[in-house]
């Protein structure tokens, strides 16, 4: 019969209900003042939709009916909030030959309902379904089992999740091997006293991945899912996104590539940012729990917390520009580096909000989860892949940012006025040591334990308008590096 492809779909004069309501099965029970509620909604396709349920109620309060509406125009949205429409008028955008009304009354065989006792009571007992008006209210306790073909990649899902756990289960594997690699890059790192911990900030991301991995997997098989996973993989995915923002802000700004401490007041700027963005995505979470309306289909950021961290996203690029303009300005040697770096991360601090405005704007709410969602995981590893490239540890790389031990950052500075050592400070002033590696699996060890080459001008020099001082470069002499 007609169960095509219903969109907030299973609205049955039923009350929002708690967040585990939302899966492909639910159960509860209702009792409410209102003659029209909204229970769930569920995506069903043709022919492979279908919907068992099993519905009880007192027969004092007969007669009940489930109402199930299309996401044309004319019907979900032409109904749900409309204060100004009773509940005949609201059922009577519903078409009767498409079987979009189940009767609860034992005069709809189809709809499997039986008179019952239980202590003195008689209730209505329906395996099947169906719809009520009544000037008192409803109570109804309900259960039903909403499925898509019978396949574990579609049967609890609705049709617009279709192909999510497919898709995380496909990225997760990518970010099983990005993890592995980075680990091995670590590890050549480490061996050349290079591995500094702006490197080592992209490893949290195959957390909220794995999570996410494991919520879908239990929602596939038991329709419910365990929604506390789901949190901690949000909460794991939202860790992530920040740590990697604060890295590129890191990077921008020069940390560990031409300076080895940030100062006082940018640390403080960074904190105050951090700690914003930080609540900022805990409101949208709680908002997004508490307030999303399960009878509609609503993306992530459209809410105010969204359109709050949109803004603080173009923020964040505005201070990402001015650092890397202001190390560019200061180290041009570095421009291998930062030109492609601001080149690729321009890209990816535009397209979450260019992301949000098509999701909102321009994908059809039926498809709209599915599609967000790998188009969100291509953006987190676009920006991970980048990364891995530009900082892979080959002679080859020219990009390679880190020129500066591990060892050498808490000598690189010089005291000073007042014989005080200055917070921010700066590395030698040279291209990259990348360069002198012997090979990709040794490091040059010759290297590390060199003094330094006589200077060309006997003082310091200074870094152009920072009032800091740079240092002679540590590199040994050109013959001692050949050895």
């Amino acid at each position: 019969p007609a169960l095509r492809r219903l969109l907030p779909p299973l609205l049955l004069l039923l009350l929002s209900l708690p967040p585990r309501a939302r899966a492909k099965y639910v159960r509860g029970n209702l009792s409410s003042k209102e003659d029209w509620v909204f229970l769930t909604r569920f995506c069903f396709l043709s022919d492979y939709g279908r919907l068992d349920f099993r519905f009880r109620y007192p027969e004092a309060k007969c007669c009940q009916n489930i109402l199930l509406y299309f996401d044309d125009p004319s019907q979900w949205p032409a109904v749900y909030k409309a204060g100004d429409k009773d509940c005949l008028a609201k059922e009577s955008v519903i078409r009767p030959e498409n079987n979009q009304v189940i009767n609860l009354t034992t005069q709809y065989a189809w709809s499997g309902c039986q008179v019952v006792s239980e202590e003195g009571t008689r209730y209505l007992s329906c395996s099947s379904g169906r719809s009520f008006r009544s000037g008192d209210g409803l109570q109804l306790e309900y259960e039903m089992v909403l499925t898509n073909g019978k396949s574990f990649w579609t049967r609890h899902f609705s049709a617009d999740e279709f192909g999510i756990l497919e898709t995380d289960v496909t990225f997760l594997l990518i970010f099983i091997l990005i993890f592995f690699l980075s680990c091995y890059f670590g590890y050549l790192l480490k061996g050349r006293q290079l591995l500094h911990i702006t490197f080592q900030m992209i490893r949290p991301a195959i957390l909220s991945l794995l999570f996410f991995c494991i919520y879908w997997g239990q929602y596939a098989t038991d329709g419910i899912g365990n929604e506390s996973v789901k949190i901690l993989a949000k909460l794991l995915f939202s860790s992530s996104f920040l740590i990697f923002l604060l890295m590129l802000i890191l990077l921008g700004k020069g940390f560990t590539v031409t300076r080895g401490r940030i100062s006082h007041a940018g640390s403080v700027k960074l904190s105050v940012y951090m700690t914003l963005y930080t609540l900022t995505h805990v409101v949208l979470l709680i908002y997004e729990a508490e307030f999303f309306d399960p009878g509609q289909v609503l993306y992530t950021y459209e809410s105010p917390a969204g359109y709050g961290l949109i803004g603080l996203q173009v923020a964040a690029y505005v201070w990402f520009c001015y650092a890397v303009l202001v190390s560019l300005r200061h180290f041009p040697e570095k421009q291998p580096f930062y030109v492609p770096f601001f080149a690729a991360y321009t890209l990816w601090f535009f397209a979450v909000p260019v992301m949000a405005l098509i999701a909102n704007f321009g994908i059809p709410k039926w498809a709209r989860e599915k599609i967000v969602n790998g188009i969100q995981l291509g953006i987190h590893l676009y920006a991970h892949g980048v990364f891995l490239i530009m900082t892979r540890p080959s002679a080859a790389n020219k990009n390679f940012p880190y020129h500066v031990r591990t060892s050498q950052i808490a000598s690189a500075g010089v005291p000073g006025p007042g014989g005080s050592q200055s917070a921010d400070k700066a590395f030698p002033q040279h291209v990259y040591g990348n360069v002198t590696f012997i090979s990709d699996s040794v490091p040059n060890f010759t290297e590390l334990f060199s003094i330094p080459p006589p200077a060309t001008s006997p003082l310091p020099r200074a870094a152009p308008d920072s009032g800091l001082p740079l240092f002679r470069d540590l590199r040994p002499p050109a013959p001692l590096r050949d050895l």
